[in-house]
Formats: structure tokens, sequence, C-alpha cells
């Protein structure tokens, strides 16, 4: 099944965390091309009026749904979304995943000395992992050399930690040219992961506030952000709910169950 939580904004896949990995194995061995993407509150709300973050969203194959804000929206509107999928928690599910089929993956994104130590941790925690490179977000004076060493390295899968839109649109750009089958940006996981940055308790992930945790640990970059797509987002939900006229979702099969 697919959705869309408003007319303008792009279709989305509320699948469990297991059909998504079902669904990204069975491409990568079909050399299917993936890109996938995660959506939020803000996400949507951004993609109402940046029309080349709709566009690159757009494009993807897989877009699932990494904010209990748009799950409890979703569900208000009578449709039924199983579950958040969480783009950190799929990103190292996907690892381990590469591990286990023997594919290899490249890191982009986050300053040099965060994706060098969060590179460390996830060699040290899994050996068996291929990396076949990385290298730091801060290259837009020199984009095709990078994307040249992304295709170069040979990788399967390539995880980029840039902000949007930019990490969306990076990806859609250039798809064609990256020679790897499966793309995902995963924003601030490197930093996570190399341990700059905390991960909200479980208990405020499961009550949709792992908005405010950002804000307690970023407060001077994240209030505003916050404040106003949450507003705005609470808005169109009510608009929406206003409005809504209950009717027959379409069903969407994955491939993976064709």
């Amino acid at each position: 099944m697919i959705f869309p939580v408003h007319p303008r904004t792009q279709k989305m896949h509320p699948w469990t965390m297991d059909q998504t990995l079902e669904e990204i194995a069975y491409r990568l061995d079909t050399d299917m091309f993936t890109q996938h993407v995660v959506v939020n509150v803000a996400k949507v709300v951004n993609m109402r009026h940046d029309l080349k973050l709709r566009e690159a969203v757009s494009g993807c194959e897989i877009i699932n749904i990494d904010d209990m804000g748009v799950v409890w929206g979703a569900r208000m509107l009578g449709l039924n979304v199983p579950e958040r999928v969480a783009g950190v928690d799929l990103f190292f599910s996907l690892l381990s995943l590469a591990a286990t089929r023997g594919d290899s993956v490249f890191f982009l994104g986050a300053r040099e000395d965060v994706v060098n130590e969060a590179v460390r941790k996830i060699q040290g925690d899994d050996p068996l992992l291929k990396i076949a490179g990385w290298h730091h977000g801060y290259f837009w004076d020199n984009e095709e050399s990078v994307v040249k060493q992304i295709a170069d390295s040979g990788a399967t899968m390539l995880f980029v930690a840039i902000t949007s839109p930019r990490k969306e649109q990076f990806i859609h750009r250039w798809r064609e040219q990256l020679g790897v089958r499966f793309a995902m940006g995963v924003g601030g996981t490197f930093d996570i992961v190399a341990g700059k940055t905390k991960r909200a308790p479980l208990w405020m992930q499961q009550s949709g506030l792992e908005w405010l945790y950002r804000v307690i640990q970023e407060p001077r970059r994240m209030w505003k952000r916050y404040l106003m797509t949450n507003s705005k987002f609470a808005w169109m939900l009510l608009r929406a709910r206003l409005c809504y006229i209950p009717r027959k979702t379409s069903h969407f099969v994955p491939t993976y169950f064709r």
C-alpha cells in the first residue's frame, strides 16, 4: 500500500523494518538501483515549497516513514502505518546485511574527524564488513571528483550523512554516475556513531519526542527549525482531517513479494 500525507507530497511506503530490508535485498540481488529516503515532519513540510527536494524525494524507489509525528498523522486520517522505520536503525541493519552478503560500503559526509572516527568504530564492531572508502561532507567545490572516487571504489552501498535537502539532491543528481546499487541519506548518523551526539532515550523515540531531545542538545540550531515545521505540520494535519473523506487506499506490493 502507498499513501500521500498531502496531495503535493510524494507517496510513501508504510512498511515494517523487515519488509524494507527484504525489499532492499531483493533489489540488490536483481541489480536494480535503489535510492532510499526517510521522511519526517520537517521533510513533509518542506516538500510543499521546495521543488528540488520534492523532485529528489519523488525519484526515490523506497520512501520510509522515520517520524512518529507522520505515523500518528497518517493514523489520524485512517491510514494503516504499522510502525516507524528509523533511518539510523535501518543503517545499522544494512551494515549487518552488507557484511553477511559480502557487499562493500562507502561512507560520505560529516566532518573529516567525525567520519574517520565513525569508520573506525564501525570496522571495529564488525571486522567482516567491507568498507570500500569514505570521505567528509565538505566537497562541494570538488563534487565530480568525489563522485568518481565513489564509483572507482566499487562500493555496493553508499551512505550519505549530509543535511537535507542536499543529500537527497546529491544522490538524485549523480545516481547514474555513482556506480553503487543502493544509496541512502543518513543525516546525523555518523555523529551518533562517532559519539559526537547522543540519540534520544527509547521512551522519547516512542513518544515522538526525539525532536525535543535534539533541541536540548543543539538549542541554537534546532529550536526555530522544529518550532516552525512542527507548527506547520500540525496545521496541515488539522486541515487534512477536516477535509478528509474516507476512501480506499491503493495497494502496493513490494517487489520482493511479487
